[in-house]
């Protein structure tokens, strides 16, 4: 059975960004195991489960799984995990990935183990794409180096944070994803006039947010071989 391992933060993970590709993979017959720091229950970031924004009744499905999911609830420490176990590492978005995940040295290895040698790859989705900018090679390189990737835009961002980069629960947002990225080598293209946007860089997949998560997911089966469950 092919497995799939989901780093999921403590801090705040972005709920569509998670449970759209979780779903999207179970009901595709992969086997999911999800992973935080800690090993502490992820926290859904209440953002994504505005009604206002989101819709009534896909806000009560995703907090339904959010709350009852068995894996969400009971999940793993990054420390007690290795990527070689599973044919595919996911890191779903949020901003919350900026004070966890991306900072977190057993997930940098996961993705570092992940997108190495000729098994396994990685989807990296929004804000976690951060991590690219601070994970290297065994060789000392970035990971991310002249690959084409996508993910959270500073032009989205500029409408979130303020004149002080505070986001708006009074959290100071420590770096700007594609800020990061760039500098780390990368080749950056967001597509903004695009309604969704995945790119696919070897065994590297990156999600710019919210909207491409049901892609992400059906892009990432493609690159498994596995064949999305028929809607």
């Amino acid at each position: 059975m092919v497995s799939a391992l989901f780093v999921v933060s403590e801090e705040g993970y972005w709920a569509e960004e998670c449970i759209e590709p979780l779903t999207t993979l179970s009901d595709a017959g992969v086997d999911v195991t999800v992973a935080t720091p800690s090993g502490s229950p992820p926290v859904v970031d209440e953002r994504s489960l505005d009604p206002d924004s989101v819709g009534e009744e896909k806000v009560e499905r995703l907090r339904e799984i959010h709350e009852s999911d068995d894996r969400l609830n009971n999940p793993e420490p990054l420390a007690a995990v290795s990527a070689s176990d599973y044919d595919t590492v996911v890191f779903p978005g949020g901003h919350g990935t900026e004070w966890d995940i991306n900072q977190d040295k057993h997930a940098r290895t996961l993705l570092r183990d992940a997108v190495a040698g000729d098994e396994g790859n990685a989807l990296v989705v929004c804000h976690a794409v951060g991590i690219l900018g601070f994970t290297h090679t065994e060789e000392g390189k970035y990971v991310v180096n002249e690959r084409d990737v996508t993910g959270f835009p500073n032009e989205w961002e500029e409408d979130i944070v303020d004149e002080n980069d505070c986001m708006p629960d009074g959290r100071k947002l420590p770096y700007w994803v594609e800020d990061e990225v760039k500098a780390a080598g990368a080749n950056w293209d967001a597509e903004l006039d695009a309604d969704t946007s995945v790119t696919v860089d070897g065994d590297l997949i990156t999600a710019r947010g919210p909207g491409s998560s049901h892609a992400a997911a059906t892009t990432l089966l493609d690159e498994l071989g596995v064949e999305a469950e028929s809607a």
